[in-house]
């Protein structure tokens, strides 16, 4: 069996290809979150799963302190990534006890200032890279591509979360109607 290695990709299309991605998390957002009243924003599916609230203040916070702050340490020539701890800050932050429109907002403005940092990179300063450690050398192009996946598994994430949330709300209707389910109704947490 051959292996490929793969071919390098252009920077100007990866970063217009996740900037042109990245716009559209805030209107989804809103979109998904426009119904949700406080209660079930802070409701989690199951004990080991977080609420909505938990997952918006998630890509709150990691939109400044993650993805901007790494790409940024990239583009200025650190020497590492300074540490994080997002499981950490669920609890330590009491995501569960944050105002939902002002998370959303929040997110928001944090976004537009990504993406302003976005448009004003050039692509060929992406190629540098840091040490990370389990991955090995992190470039920006790849702090860029996981930028955007990082949004979409969240949007998935929270597309389920809400799904559950909408099934127990109206049981003992038949939700499952509409196709399985996400996560077990018998370990909702409250």
């Amino acid at each position: 069996m051959t292996t490929r290695s793969s071919p390098m990709h252009d920077p100007g299309r990866v970063l217009d290809a996740a900037r042109n991605a990245l716009v559209g998390l805030p209107p989804l957002l809103d979109a998904m979150l426009a119904d949700l009243d406080d209660d079930m924003a802070r409701n989690r599916p199951t004990a080991d799963e977080w609420a909505p609230i938990e997952i918006l203040c998630h890509l709150r916070d990691e939109e400044t302190e993650d993805f901007g702050a790494r790409l940024r340490a990239v583009l200025e020539g650190a020497r590492e990534f300074a540490p994080i701890d997002p499981e950490g800050w669920v609890q330590a932050r009491r995501y569960r006890e944050a105002d939902l429109g002002e998370v959303l907002g929040d997110f928001r403005r944090r976004r537009d200032a990504s993406l302003a940092l976005l448009a004003s990179i050039t692509p060929e300063h992406l190629s540098k890279a840091l040490p990370q450690r389990r991955l090995g050398q992190l470039s920006g192009l790849d702090l860029v591509v996981a930028w955007v996946a990082h949004d979409r598994l969240h949007v998935a994430q929270l597309a389920a979360t809400l799904a559950r949330l909408w099934a127990t709300r109206w049981a003992p209707l038949k939700a499952e109607y509409a196709g399985p389910i996400p996560y077990s109704p018998g370990k909702k947490d409250g």
